[in-house]
């Protein structure tokens, strides 16, 4: 990503009037048209250049992170706050169903409580009605008898 740091150059360079006259024809950085002194200002700028820019760029990748975080944090905050609301609202109808689902079993048992009640309230019935009938034909059959002696006793 970042392109490799090349070392900055430790020595001191002179210009051509710092220098005796003697030794610039000597020298290999004054002597020879001078060509070494802006390229290695130019390498210096750069590298400058490049850290500050380096440096900069850490720091706008710091406050973005520091940003996006909490940009998400805000975000999990407002999806939470939603998702607790939803979570508290079924849990109250789950304990809505629970309480309906007893009462319902309740009713159930009554229901079938009152059922076997008239079950065997109509079975009585019947067997007061099959009593009452059978009453109905003893009395004739009594009659029937009792006629039948007086006719032989009268005979």
């Amino acid at each position: 990503m970042y392109s490799p740091q090349l070392p900055l150059a430790r020595t001191r360079v002179l210009s051509p009037s710092q220098l005796d006259p003697a030794q610039a024809d000597s020298h290999p950085v004054a002597g020879g048209g001078g060509l070494e002194t802006p390229l290695l200002c130019l390498i210096h700028h750069h590298h400058h250049r490049s850290v500050l820019l380096r440096d900069r760029a850490e720091k706008a990748k710091r406050d973005a992170i520091r940003s996006a975080a909490a940009v998400s944090d805000l975000l999990v905050e407002a999806v939470n706050g939603g998702v607790q609301e939803a979570f508290l609202n079924q849990k109250r109808i789950e304990l809505e169903i629970r309480a309906l689902a007893a009462a319902v079993s309740r009713f159930t048992k009554q229901t079938d409580h009152w059922l076997a009640s008239t079950h065997a309230l109509n079975s009585a019935i019947k067997e007061m009605g099959d009593f009452e009938n059978w009453m109905k034909i003893m009395d004739f059959d009594c009659k029937s008898i009792n006629a039948a002696i007086r006719n032989i006793h009268q005979a």
